[in-house]
C-alpha cells in the first residue's frame, strides 16, 4: 500500500494488522482517483471509516486543502496519525476517534469528497449515504465515493444526490455519486 501520486508520492504506508480491516488495494484508488482527478486539489475532504487512512492521505498528497478522518477503532486512529506524519501531511488533517454516524449527525460544515469503504458485514453503506444527504454536508457538485461488494445494490438518494458513475474491479464495485449545484435545487 503505497501513495501513488503528489507530494507523498511512493511512500509506503503502514497497514493494521488482522483481517478486520480491508484496505483499497492500489489499483482501485488509482482507478478512483483517475475518476475525480479535477475535483481533488484544494478539496474539503471526509474519510469516514478510515481504516488505514489511505483514500484521505492519496487525496491530501494531490493537492487538497484539508482532511478529516473518522474511525471508530483506536490501533486505526493511532496507524492514520502515523501514516499522516510519515508523508508530512498532519498540517492538514484532523483525525477523530469515534462512530461515523454520530460524526455525520453532529457536522456543521461541507465537504467536497467524500470517501466511504466501511466494512462490508454490515449494514454502515447504506446509512451512511442516508446521513450524508439527510444532513446535506456535502457542498454543491461535492462528490461521494462507495466501496462496496460488487453484488451489492446501493440506493438511489433524493435530490440533489445522484448516482453519476458505477465502475466494477473484480469483486469491488466502486459508485460515484454527486451533489447538484444550486442552481438545480
Amino acid at each position: 500500500m503505497r501513495v501513488i501520486t503528489g507530494s507523498a508520492r511512493g511512500r509506503r504506508l503502514n497497514e493494521l494488522k488482522g483481517t478486520e480491516t480491508r484496505p483499497t488495494t492500489d489499483k482501485v484508488k488509482e482507478s478512483i482517483f483517475n475518476c475525480i482527478q479535477f475535483d481533488v486539489e484544494d478539496a474539503r475532504v471526509l474519510d469516514l471509516f478510515a481504516g488505514t487512512g489511505q483514500l484521505g492521505i492519496e487525496a491530501l498528497s494531490r493537492g487538497a486543502q484539508s482532511a478529516v478522518f473518522v474511525d471508530r477503532r483506536t490501533d486505526a486512529v493511532k496507524l492514520i496519525r502515523e501514516n499522516l506524519a510519515l508523508c508530512r501531511l498532519s498540517d492538514r488533517a484532523q483525525v477523530v476517534c469515534g462512530d461515523s454516524m454520530g460524526y455525520l449527525s453532529s457536522l456543521r460544515t461541507k465537504f467536497d469528497i467524500v470517501f466511504l469503504d466501511p466494512p462490508y458485514a454490515e449494514d454502515l453503506l447504506e446509512r451512511a449515504l442516508a446521513h450524508i444527504a439527510r444532513f446535506d454536508i456535502l457542498s454543491p457538485h461535492g462528490i461521494i465515493v462507495a466501496e462496496s461488494p460488487l453484488e451489492k445494490t446501493l440506493p438511489a438518494l433524493c435530490a440533489p444526490y445522484s448516482i453519476y458513475r458505477e465502475y466494477r474491479y473484480g469483486k469491488i464495485k466502486v459508485t460515484i455519486y454527486h451533489r447538484g449545484g444550486e442552481e438545480e435545487e
